[in-house]
């Protein structure tokens, strides 16, 4: 039997590992200027948190999550997204109670959903995502949208479209909620099985149905924009202004409903409008969540975030034909020739080690030819020779690849030399 990764997952290998760790360490670096913090969740958590984060009613809880029951009985699940493990972190931790308020968080985690692999879409996928805690001012909104779109300008992307809509308060939902249900009412049996199950579960999630989408009633729904309360319009209205404060231009879109049923107030998408990026255009995707955390046992604690898929981040760079700066260079080489050099090579390697300096050997116990061979592969800056001549007089060779200058240098100067020849070129100085 051949052993393959499981369905919907890929192996994340060195060269493209490089790109991930450059794309994690510029998002990181934009978190701690906007001063979030990062949090890490458990990789599953009670079944219960998401049927009562996420909702029963969404595809996420019906239809794609790992669920298991461990040895003793009880019911785990696959973190599947981000903002309720984050939640329930929260609250058990009593973020609500730290001095400093609002909290603001990030992380970099694993998700698991069950549904049709397809490009940038996994069953295993990578997300970037933020979450805001503590605060109702639209002013947030504005700034967890202004830290996705950050994100994605710092490391070249161009052709981005933001998308944004209200949900309105409580009292605009249940209005519109009322008026839907009116609307789809008639037309029922020709709706899919899903969205004649939405319509007395969630009929706002009916809106967001792909089976469904070009069903003439669709153009006709209610908008929700339509019955927002004063209230909701003046939130919605600031979270606007503050957007354009920035120069952060965005498309109001009143059919966008996001897949979860927390959400309420703000609620976006960011896209790629890049040419050959694909069908499903969507980057990222988030909004408000005040009641949330209630709904996990929490005080009154509003909640603002988004999530970010990074392999579809990744395909966005590739389809705007931005090359990811990746150092695949070696600094230092040492090759060894002798039987009685291998003790000693080990110690000089140690040491460059030990100051900072990348370095590598041969552990094939080859030839001085394949040693080269092996530094040019790696397109080593420096190769260090080493043999018996060499230890008794207690020196190395240093050969500089580039130019092919070659110099004697003494055991106790090695160091300060091999700095000192990749100042410049060195991401390791």
């Amino acid at each position: 039997m051949s052993l393959k990764a499981p369905r919907g997952t890929v192996d994340t290998l060195p060269k493209d590992a490089k790109k991930w760790q450059y794309v994690e360490s510029k998002i990181k670096s934009i978190c701690d200027t906007f001063h979030f913090e990062e949090i890490r969740t458990p990789l599953f958590e009670h079944t219960e948190v998401f049927q009562r984060g996420v909702g029963d009613s969404t595809d996420i809880v019906q239809k794609e999550m790992y669920t298991f029951e461990d040895r003793g009985g009880r019911s785990l699940t696959l973190r599947p997204e981000g903002t309720a493990a984050v939640s329930r972190a929260y609250v058990e931790n009593k973020l609500f109670g730290e001095a400093n308020q609002p909290v603001k968080l990030y992380y970099f985690a694993q998700m698991f959903r069950y549904e049709r692999p397809q490009k940038g879409r996994m069953r295993q996928l990578n997300q970037f995502g933020v979450e805001v805690l503590g605060s109702a001012d639209p002013a947030i909104d504005a700034e967890v949208i202004d830290l996705a779109m950050t994100s994605y300008r710092s490391l070249g992307l161009k052709s981005l479209k933001l998308v944004i809509n209200s949900l309105g308060d409580k009292e605009s939902r249940d209005n519109h909620r009322r008026a839907l249900v009116e609307h789809f009412t008639p037309h029922k049996e020709e709706l899919c099985a899903d969205c004649q199950l939405r319509l007395t579960q969630n009929p706002l999630r009916i809106l967001d149905c792909k089976k469904d989408k070009d069903h003439p009633s669709m153009k006709t729904a209610p908008s929700i924009l339509d019955y927002l309360n004063e209230e909701s319009k003046e939130y919605f209205s600031k979270v606007k202004d503050y957007l354009t404060a920035m120069d952060i231009e965005y498309v109001v879109d009143p059919n966008l409903v996001r897949g979860l049923d927390y959400y309420n107030h703000t609620a976006f998408e960011i896209m790629s409008e890049a040419e050959g990026f694909g069908a499903i255009t969507t980057l990222a995707g988030g909004g408000r969540y005040n009641g949330l955390i209630e709904e996990l046992g929490g005080p009154n604690t509003p909640g603002i975030g988004f999530g970010m898929g990074l392999e579809r981040l990744l395909m966005a760079l590739e389809a705007e034909n931005i090359e990811i700066p990746i150092e695949d260079r070696l600094d230092c080489f040492l090759v060894a020739v002798g039987e009685e050099t291998n003790r000693e090579a080990v110690r000089i390697v140690h040491e460059l080690r030990a100051n900072g300096i990348q370095v590598d050997k041969d552990y094939q116990e080859r030839k001085m030819k394949g040693q080269f061979k092996a530094a040019d592969r790696y397109k080593a800056k420096l190769v260090l020779i080493l043999g018996e001549e060499e230890i008794n007089k207690q020196v190395v060779m240093l050969k500089q690849m580039d130019t092919g200058e070659q110099i004697e240098v003494p055991f106790a100067q090695l160091v300060e030399t091999v700095k000192a020849k990749l100042q410049g070129g060195s991401r390791h100085e």
